[in-house]
């Protein structure tokens, strides 16, 4: 478990945090021993913490935080970066079946490619819904498509479409949108809108809230509801969690990221940051899908997903905004956790509870 952790969280480092200049990793000569807080004369806080492992959190959870990992930047390259994402989802499909129990193929819809997950119990009255993923990654790897598809499949019992979206560098803004997009309007000819679920997460999450505007802007039919996990609707800000946290929350590289220089610019390129169809929260929101948010309080876009739930719940959509203790950044790819499973489970409710009318789940396999 240790080994997945480090590669999925350092591996996407480079597409949410900005290059930083080498230095060596911290050791318990160098760390602070103490706590400290000066402002400066611009407002900036020079602070060290002493953060002790919460005794509130599963006992799995305690372990995980206490696990050590270098806060040396990591300076792989996008192929050595793919390379071992994929290795890792593909081991972590394994583990995520054996708990959710589902089948998975290889299929493409309106040219592009997906993943299809279907329970291995599909009800006849739930052949007529469909939940799509948008996986994260930074929009640079496939950091989900598996580890976000496979449990809501089996315990939504629901079929479970996967975009496999193009990736930036090479393809930026908006092709993952117009990919996104064109596999949801090939999904329309088969299901009515109010039986189809979006979400994702952290990448997926603000690809999500993209492709809500959009098919808003377009005049298309609204899903039943959005999950929004660990996302944010603003490329032109890093939220102040960002400062805070990295990737592994306290853990790893803490770098934050470079002023003036948009998040994920890899996939911004070119286009204007506070375009709203990049970053949906300079867009009109009203009429949008009941949305669940969920993130947790180390994880580094904590302030994204919070200022993302306020915009929505102003512009007068039914929300949902569940926070966890302690946890790093998209800690549900972690299938050990109590907490992941939780997770998981809170998000199975919603989506259920907004396609069915009630919010009944299917077990875990027993391990």
């Amino acid at each position: 478990m240790r080994a997945w952790i480090g590669m999925m969280l350092s591996v996407a480092s480079a597409s949410v945090m900005a290059a930083t200049p080498p230095r060596s990793a911290t050791t318990a000569a160098s760390a602070p021993q103490h706590n400290a807080s000066y402002i400066d004369s611009h407002g900036t806080a020079h602070v060290s913490r002493l953060v002790p492992v919460p005794k509130t959190i599963s006992a799995q959870a305690q372990a995980f935080l206490a696990q050590r990992a270098s806060d040396a930047p990591d300076h792989s390259s996008v192929a050595q970066q793919r390379r071992a994402v994929d290795a890792w989802q593909a081991g972590a499909a394994k583990d995520f079946l054996k708990r959710y129990p589902a089948t998975v193929r290889a299929d493409r819809m309106a040219g592009v490619p997906v993943r299809v997950v279907t329970p291995m119990h599909l009800p006849a009255a739930h052949r007529d819904y469909v939940l799509m993923n948008l996986h994260g990654g930074g929009f640079v790897v496939d950091s989900g498509s598996f580890t976000e598809s496979i449990p809501l499949a089996h315990l939504t019992r629901t079929k479970v479409v996967s975009v496999l979206y193009p990736l930036a560098p090479e393809h930026p803004f908006p092709a993952a949108l117009d990919a996104a997009v064109a596999v949801y309007k090939q999904l329309l000819k088969r299901y009515p809108a109010r039986h189809i679920v979006i979400y994702g997460s952290s990448a997926g999450a603000a690809l999500t809230g993209e492709v809500a505007a959009e098919l808003k802007r377009r005049h298309l039919p609204e899903p039943a509801a959005l999950g929004i996990f660990a996302g944010f609707a603003d490329f032109s800000h890093a939220g102040d969690s960002q400062s805070l946290f990295g990737l592994n929350g306290l853990s790893g590289t803490l770098d934050k990221p470079k002023t003036g220089q948009p998040l994920a610019a890899e996939y911004v390129g070119k286009t204007n940051p506070r375009n709203p169809r990049l970053s949906p929260l300079f867009s009109h929101l009203y009429g949008l899908p009941p949305t669940l948010f969920l993130t947790s309080t180390r994880d580094l876009l904590l302030s994204g997903t919070t200022i993302m739930e306020r915009a929505f719940r102003h512009a007068g959509i039914d929300t949902r905004l569940i926070v966890f203790e302690a946890l790093p950044h998209t800690f549900w790819n972690n299938p050990q956790l109590p907490e992941s499973q939780q997770a998981f489970r809170d998000m199975a409710a919603f989506f259920t509870c907004h396609l069915y009318g009630h919010a009944d789940i299917a077990p875990m396999a027993k391990r």
